[in-house]
């Protein structure tokens, strides 16, 4: 999430000023409350997840200035309710961790699975202002339907009212399609294609992301995830760590 900031910044004048700062998906984006629909009544559980990327792209702009970063976090889900952390290694001015804490409800409502919760970005040791990753908060409101046997669609409204702690408010629409495919051998594939479309106060800032690639689940524990991004280069998407790439992810959940 620091990475668009970083990209509204915008040039390379911005990242040579240090310009690099949320449930896990099967669209190989990192876990932000994206935990698996609890039932309404059960035990309360926990799991955590630590992974290596290739680069760390949140939201179609690179937040680790295209190198490889380490990520992990941990989920706490009991009934409708979840809470989570998540970390990963970035590039900026003085800090180098980004970590997201996020929480919220699900629940069902006929055949749509519907999720309220919200994700705050937090940039330990980077200085605030428009050279450095703010903190912010961002409120989430998300649905999804079966579409096909193991496929479903998802749409997702994400709203900040201070985006990247600088940006002012941001509105964030998001859809996804998810499809399980037949089992490969030891693998379990996943694909995934998602497109993304960021609104801002100042439409200067405004851009279209997207990805699509195929997870790979063995061994019970372990996920590879290949996945190619795109943008359409404008607004904070308008630098090269926003250019078209594709990245590799390894994941273990326990």
């Amino acid at each position: 999430m620091s990475i668009i900031k970083r990209t509204t910044l915008g040039a390379a004048s911005l990242l040579a000023a240090a310009v690099f700062a949320g449930p896990s998906f099967a669209d190989g984006l990192p876990n932000r409350g994206r935990v698996k629909a609890p039932e309404t009544t059960g035990p309360c559980t926990t799991a955590a997840n630590v992974g290596l990327t290739t680069d760390y792209v949140f939201r179609g702009i690179s937040q680790s200035n295209e190198e490889a970063a380490v990520q992990g976090g941990v989920d706490f889900t009991c009934g409708r309710f979840y809470l989570g952390v998540w970390a990963s290694s970035i590039y900026a001015a003085e800090g180098t961790t980004e970590i997201d804490i996020y929480g919220g409800i699900k629940g069902k409502a006929g055949p749509v699975n519907w999720d309220l919760g919200l994700i705050y970005y937090y940039y330990p040791g980077e200085p605030t202002g428009v050279f450095g990753f703010g903190n912010y908060l961002e409120l989430k409101a998300a649905g999804s339907i079966d579409v096909t046997k193991g496929g479903s669609l998802s749409g997702t409204v994400f709203y900040s009212p201070d985006y990247n702690g600088f940006l002012g408010s941001t509105v964030t629409l998001e859809g996804t399609f998810t499809q399980t495919l037949p089992k490969m051998g030891m693998f379990s594939p996943t694909f995934g294609a998602t497109v993304g479309r960021l609104y801002a106060d100042n439409s200067d800032l405004e851009y279209t992301y997207w990805n699509v690639g195929l997870t790979l689940g063995f061994l019970e524990k372990w996920s590879v995830d290949i996945r190619y991004w795109g943008t359409d280069g404008e607004g904070l998407a308008d630098t090269f760590l926003a250019d078209d790439r594709i990245v590799g992810t390894v994941k273990y959940t326990f």
